[in-house]
């Protein structure tokens, strides 16, 4: 099992960091090494809670570029001209995005043609390592006392995704609250039971 990296830290008055690992280890070499893209303008897909607007303002904060985040939601006429500028005025810009071109329909040809001649970097879908060190993470930052061995038992029942790990955070913090429990591997199973159970009957026609 890979280690856990932390060589991106936030500036002294800024708090956070970033977790780098084999799933998001592409995208931050891409990112530390803006100065030798082709363009000026690089592309940063991830899933929604990947850390991928945190590694902007990382980035941002360390090259004195500039960020867009949700550029596929944002006008393409917008991000056409933010990609001229940035060749223009020699600054990096980033555009952070759910997923990369051609995934990331582009409907303007010119945007299109120069998104394709961009560096692209993914963030891949949490490993066991990283799944671990964001339970571990998350219970702390809530003041919460997580066992390891409930945080290995969680790791292997919990959808490998950031959302998923932050979404069950959030119900075990809710249960152990209106219980006033510690937190268990048995309360563990009777919230994420109950919710799984919850899920099912929503998915029932009425």
């Amino acid at each position: 099992m890979n280690q856990i990296a932390l060589p991106l830290a936030w500036p002294s008055d800024q708090q956070g960091e970033f977790l780098v690992v084999d799933s998001n280890a592409r995208a931050v070499r891409m990112l530390e090494h803006w100065a030798t893209w082709p363009v000026r303008t690089a592309v940063l897909a991830g899933p929604p809670q990947s850390g991928r607007s945190l590694l902007g303002r990382i980035f941002a904060a360390r090259s004195g570029g500039s960020v867009i985040d949700d550029a596929d939601r944002i006008e393409e006429e917008v991000v056409f001209h933010s990609w001229n500028r940035a060749q223009e005025e020699r600054r990096p810009l980033l555009l952070i995005a759910a997923a990369v071109p051609p995934a990331w329909s582009v409907m303007l040809p010119d945007l299109r043609s120069r998104l394709s001649a961009s560096p692209t970097a993914e963030i891949g879908a949490p490993e066991d390592v990283l799944m671990g060190a964001l339970f571990e993470r998350g219970f702390a930052h809530r003041h919460l006392e997580a066992r390891a061995d409930l945080i290995t038992w969680l790791t292997a029942r919990t959808e490998r995704s950031h959302a998923a790990v932050t979404d069950t955070i959030d119900r075990l913090d809710r249960a152990a609250l209106a219980g006033r429990r510690r937190l268990t591997i048995p309360l563990a199973r009777e919230t994420l039971e109950s919710a799984r159970t919850a899920n099912k009957r929503s998915d029932c026609p009425s």
